[in-house]
């Protein structure tokens, strides 16, 4: 069995007995995500908290000069 059989089975049995199909398709979804998003970091595609702040302060500060606020 593929590693990722494996995962979505202990996954699902990790839920409770009143699981619906939407909390299962959550629950495949939030794996799926954070898996990638794993790989990325792993692979060094990462932006730092400050380029991030200095990026959203650019942005703020463009859309503040537009809006004449």
């Amino acid at each position: 069995m593929s590693i990722v059989k494996e995962e979505a089975k202990k996954l699902i049995d990790k839920l409770p007995e009143h699981a619906t199909w939407d909390d299962i398709m959550y629950e495949l979804y939030v794996k799926k995500k954070l898996a990638v998003a794993l790989k990325a970091a792993e692979e060094g595609h990462v932006i730092s908290h400050e380029e991030v702040k200095k990026s959203l302060l650019s942005q703020f500060l463009q859309l503040y000069m537009v809006l004449g606020i």
